[in-house]
């Protein structure tokens, strides 16, 4: 006989179906057109869209350098040219690099930058956070104080000082930003489930035998999971404006295709009246930055009721 989809329930709790308390997954359609209804969401979208394209199709759009794609080719015959100059439409910096192909593989950077370190940080923040949430006791007590001890120190302080001892390279600013940002995804998660996990439908979960894993897996975490997406939209514009940051003072390698290194080659020469190449590469660090919380607002707008109405 096929079993009813009607479990039974303690005193206190509805004799419901289990599958109609639970919440599965994110509608993603529904949500998509919620969002799109808002018109600045739409621009962080539209400006996303070029930048993405800008950083996929960068070997269609610049000759790739020789000695490397994320280097920025040197024509020392060139310095400090200007917009418009033949084969340099965006003008040169003080030591030759084109300014067009830095900001063009400057977005190939910043979008590898980003994705890495926000992949990485909500994969151990939430790893981290569910133990300290889920499972309580001594675990919450030392995951939550460790937290408690990054969060003391500031973002940008903590990530320069890891950078500095690592030594100038891409690839440490990536593990910086990682262990700087990953413990507010651990608390974000760890609130989530300490709050979900009193709902009617977990308690109604374990009461028809589902094991903790499967309680976790199916209730707790899709049902916590909202904010954490919200929080990851707005790090990838917060992640690249740290990294870039970083490359500005020197924590990056010399001539790499990246956004804060050109502000960094031009910011000599804009009192003399050489803009171009702080202002390009400025503006390109802006535009990322404003997109992905243009973005990010609109989400947080559609995934939190509390903000329905505001």
């Amino acid at each position: 006989m096929a079993e009813s989809t009607v479990r039974p329930a303690p005193p206190g709790l509805p004799a419901v179906p289990l599958e109609a308390l639970r919440t599965r997954g994110l509608r993603f359609a529904e949500l998509a057109r919620s969002a799109l209804r808002n018109p600045t969401t739409l621009l962080g979208l539209a400006i996303l869209t070029v930048i993405f394209a800008m950083a996929i199709f960068a070997p269609l759009l610049v000759p790739v350098n020789p000695s490397g794609a994320l280097q920025m080719p040197r024509n020392w015959g060139a310095t400090n040219a200007p917009p418009g100059t033949p084969g340099h439409p965006l003008g040169t910096t003080p030591n030759g690099g084109d300014v067009l192909y830095g900001i063009v593989w400057g977005a190939r950077t910043s979008l590898r930058l980003s994705l890495t370190v926000v992949s990485i940080t909500v994969v151990v923040g939430v790893a981290m956070g569910s133990l300290a949430g889920f499972l309580g006791g001594k675990w919450d007590e030392l995951l939550m104080r460790l937290v408690d001890v990054f969060l003391s120190i500031p973002e940008l302080i903590f990530a320069l000082a890891i950078a500095a001892v690592l030594g100038p390279s891409f690839g440490n600013i990536i593990l910086a930003l990682a262990a700087v940002f990953w413990v507010k995804y651990a608390r974000i998660i760890r609130g989530q489930i300490m709050q979900v996990k009193q709902n009617e439908f977990v308690d109604a979960a374990y009461v028809v035998g589902e094991s903790r894993w499967n309680v976790y897996r199916k209730d707790v975490l899709p049902n916590s999971i909202t904010p954490v997406v919200v929080q990851a939209t707005l790090d990838m514009g917060h992640v690249v404006l740290i990294g870039a940051t970083l490359s500005f003072i020197g924590l990056a390698e010399a001539g790499l295709a990246e956004w804060g290194n050109l502000v960094s080659e031009g910011q000599s020469g804009i009192a003399a009246g050489r803009w171009w190449v702080a202002t390009f590469s400025g503006l390109m660090v802006f535009l990322w930055s404003l997109s992905f919380n243009l973005v990010g607002d609109g989400l947080r707008d559609v995934l939190d009721p509390r903000t329905e109405g505001r």
